[in-house]
């Protein structure tokens, strides 16, 4: 294996368009195994689309992208464009290490949370950050897998030619991205927290404080996971999450059979590590026959490339 890291925007561009000029081409261009590079650049850069044109080209030629992180910057700015942490390069080795063969197909996955919308200003959510569904996505993509990513209102960032982007608000405009993009995917994750209600009515000014109460009637949002459950064509495979307080696996168990789901993520609220906007999570994962697979505290990373290599092993 190859590993390029940092690579830069000349080196990209470089191996895209067959120019040998310096030592650590004439590797690439000699290098019969895999190459894998980890890009590394100003943010402006990193999101140019002649950039976005060569990981393409990268990727036709076989070489696998560790996407950039955001943070702080050469330039003293922040963005998207940081080499990734030397723990999450190692995860995707390892993953590439236990899998000989690249993937293919195209998963949608849900990620963040929803808004629903009082008034103008104010809004019923939850602290979903969406760093588990993008670390799904990441190592989805390193797989080999295109992925249509509907993100709700996140800070989370990722580019890679594979992935096509679609940012939401609420739970019915999820749902209706995922009606659109649905019939084209071969997997739905759906890891979204998505609001299970909304306010009957969104008031057009912003409510002003009294003295008195307020009553708000909520009314119940839809189920996109079971839309997609019960929507599913030529042999979709559909897995959900469940993040649980109490009687956490007799939910979650309830929920997978409930919904059909070929597998659920059961998210555990017992470690105090694993929280909402971390880097860490800890999981038990059931297939549809409720085989169990549980993990110790781990990277959302590392969970993402668990999930997508146990999905890879569904049986029709």
């Amino acid at each position: 294996m190859f590993l390029i890291a940092p690579a830069t925007m000349n080196t990209v561009g470089k191996m895209a368009n067959g120019l040998c000029d310096n030592l650590l081409l004439a590797t690439y261009f000699s290098m019969k195994n895999k190459t894998i590079v980890a890009p590394a650049m100003d943010l402006d850069m990193y999101k140019h689309p002649s950039l976005i044109r060569n990981f393409d080209l990268l990727i036709k030629d076989g070489v696998s992208i560790i996407p950039a992180e955001s943070g702080e910057l050469a330039s003293g700015l922040m963005g998207e464009g940081r080499l990734s942490e030397p723990e999450t390069i190692a995860g995707y080795l390892e993953a590439f290490l236990h899998s000989e063969t690249q993937l293919e197909g195209r998963i949608l996955i849900t990620a963040g949370p929803t808004y629903e919308h009082l008034d103008p200003v104010r809004y019923l959510g939850n602290h979903s950050s969406g760093k588990m569904g993008f670390s799904i996505a990441k190592a989805a993509l390193s797989k080999g897998y295109a992925v249509e990513l509907i993100a709700g209102p996140s800070k989370e960032e990722l580019v890679h030619p594979n992935l096509k982007r679609h940012d939401v608000i609420s739970a019915n405009e999820m749902l209706v991205k995922v009606e659109e993009l649905w019939d084209t995917c071969h997997y739905g994750i759906f890891s979204a927290a998505v609001a299970d209600y909304r306010p009957a009515e969104k008031s057009s000014n912003k409510i002003k404080k009294n003295e008195g109460e307020i009553n708000m009637p909520l009314i119940k949002n839809p189920d996109i996971l079971s839309w997609a459950s019960a929507h599913r064509k030529n042999k979709q495979k559909v897995i959900g999450f469940a993040l649980e307080t109490n009687n956490e696996e007799e939910n979650a168990l309830t929920k997978l059979e409930s919904k059909n789901l070929d597998m659920i993520v059961l998210n555990s609220t017992q470690d105090d590590q694993a929280t909402f906007g971390g880097d860490l999570n800890k999981v038990t994962i059931f297939d549809k026959n409720k085989n169990k697979t549980e993990f110790p505290l781990k990277s959302k990373l590392d969970i993402g490339f668990e999930l997508i290599n146990l999905i890879s092993k569904i049986d029709d």
